[in-house]
């Protein structure tokens, strides 16, 4: 069965609404990714079958819950959550932030060749970069500790209004006390992705102060 015919079977496990042109853009995604991956070693998940559950519908179910126009994914490795993200959400503007040039590299290519036009690649560390604007919510799924995501994210959410949102697997209560005082757990949102094991929730927080 062909990458597209898989995808379309996994899409079809959700609510999510993809065009074909969104179909072939992610399934174009996943290839690049597969033909990088052996020179660049940008993911550890070698079959793109499995980079299709892992990384495509691990990222787009995400989708439906993203709120403004302007999103930040930091440490974003080859661009997961934020290509797929970006491939959902054509109208909104996606900044994709990594410290190694070849991941930053990497998605610049992605961008040339599958012809996304909402997506700025940024080499930078996250606590150096200082946009000329805030964003209304910043992604991750690279953080090990939603408390490190939130102190060194803190700079890049607009005031009143940003959140912090975090990919995880299990939310543990120990992870969610550690959390500084001045950030608030929103909301713990279960997510349901086709075909994968274990558990997935995003997690939304907000500053407070």
């Amino acid at each position: 069965m062909s990458l597209h015919q898989q995808l379309e079977l996994l899409i079809a496990k959700t609510e999510l609404s993809v065009s074909p042109k969104q179909i072939d853009q992610l399934v174009g995604y996943v290839e690049l990714l597969n033909k990088w991956n052996k020179a660049y070693n940008l993911t550890s998940v070698r079959n793109p079958s499995d980079m299709l559950i892992k990384h495509i519908m691990d990222s787009i179910v995400v989708s439906p819950h993203l709120e403004g126009q302007r999103f930040i994914d930091v440490g974003t490795g080859p661009g997961l959550p934020g290509v797929p993200l970006a491939i959902m959400n054509p109208d909104c503007e996606f900044f994709l932030l990594d410290s190694l040039g070849k991941r930053i590299r990497f998605i610049k290519q992605v961008l040339h060749e599958l012809k996304i036009e909402n997506v700025t690649p940024v080499l930078s560390r996250v606590e150096e970069f200082q946009p000329e604007q805030k964003f209304d919510a910043v992604l991750s799924r690279a953080f090990a500790s939603m408390t490190d995501m939130v102190n060194w994210c803190r700079h890049l959410t607009k005031e009143d209004s940003g959140v912090f949102v975090a990919l995880k697997g299990q939310v543990s209560q120990e992870e969610v006390a550690q959390l500084p005082d001045w950030c608030n757990v929103i909301s713990v949102k279960p997510l349901i992705v086709p075909e994968l094991d274990g558990e997935r929730h995003l997690v939304i927080l907000q500053d407070q102060d």
